[in-house]
């Protein structure tokens, strides 16, 4: 289990990215970091059903969190979105 501090850091660093998931109607919502500290997220709104959230995750929401804390090893998302999901959507942004 994690320590509040290593957990407030991470808020701190998705607070940094939070408006651009929003701007697309999307969201994060911490929910553990595991003994291998990686963290867990769920991703809120239209990223858990964005066919881009893989590359959302991965090249922006880990990166923001493994620069305000390198100890992170990985970032995954309980509900990932596969791109050929027929109730996948792009946000509204892209379209």
């Amino acid at each position: 289990m994690a320590d509040k501090e290593l957990l407030d850091k991470i808020e701190s660093a998705l607070n940094n990215i939070r408006p651009y998931l929003e701007a697309d109607g999307g969201d994060v919502k911490l929910l553990e970091v595991t003994d291998n500290q990686v963290v867990m997220l769920e991703l809120l709104g239209s990223c858990g059903s964005c066919p881009m959230s893989t590359m959302t995750l991965k090249a922006g929401v880990e990166e923001a969190i493994k620069r305000v804390v390198p100890e992170i090893k990985g970032v995954e998302a309980i509900n990932i979105t596969s791109p050929d999901d027929p109730n996948a959507r792009l946000p509204e942004t892209m379209m």
